[in-house]
């Protein structure tokens, strides 16, 4: 049971490092390529040092997962008017506390799970794209 809370562990800090990374790097479409790789790079090395490969590999995923899915929230944020660096700084706050609660049995992979369901939520909300009443202004 040891190896399993471990993993989660792992899984949970990666998804952390892989938040705080998107609010920092990603603005465009390319500094959210480079979060994901930064992010998975930083996980599997962090879970390499400290554990073993399983934690490595772990982190690596979580780091993947929790940039890929910051992705919407962040884009999202930044289309209504939001700064980055306030974003930033919110992305931050939450990636603490995603790192922290990966200390609680079992939390890590109810992260790994609930992040990208609300990525999927979020993006499922936003309203399609239409051209509403300037279709019918006459020119």
């Amino acid at each position: 049971m040891g190896d399993v809370y471990w993993v989660g562990v792992f899984l949970g800090l990666g998804i952390g490092i892989g938040v705080l990374l998107a609010g920092i790097l990603g603005a465009s479409r390319a500094a959210f390529a480079a979060a994901i790789v930064v992010a998975a790079a930083l996980g599997a090395g962090l879970g390499f040092a400290l554990g073993g490969i399983e934690d490595s590999i772990a982190g690596g995923i979580g780091g993947a997962i929790g940039a890929a899915a910051t992705q919407q929230l962040l884009s999202g944020t930044l289309r209504r008017g939001g700064t980055r660096l306030a974003a930033a700084a919110l992305l931050a706050v939450v990636a603490i506390a995603v790192g922290l609660l990966a200390f609680v049995p079992l939390v890590g992979f109810l992260e790994a799970v609930a992040l990208p369901a609300l990525g999927a939520r979020l993006r499922r909300r936003e309203p399609a794209r239409y051209a509403g009443l300037r279709s019918l202004a006459r020119d």
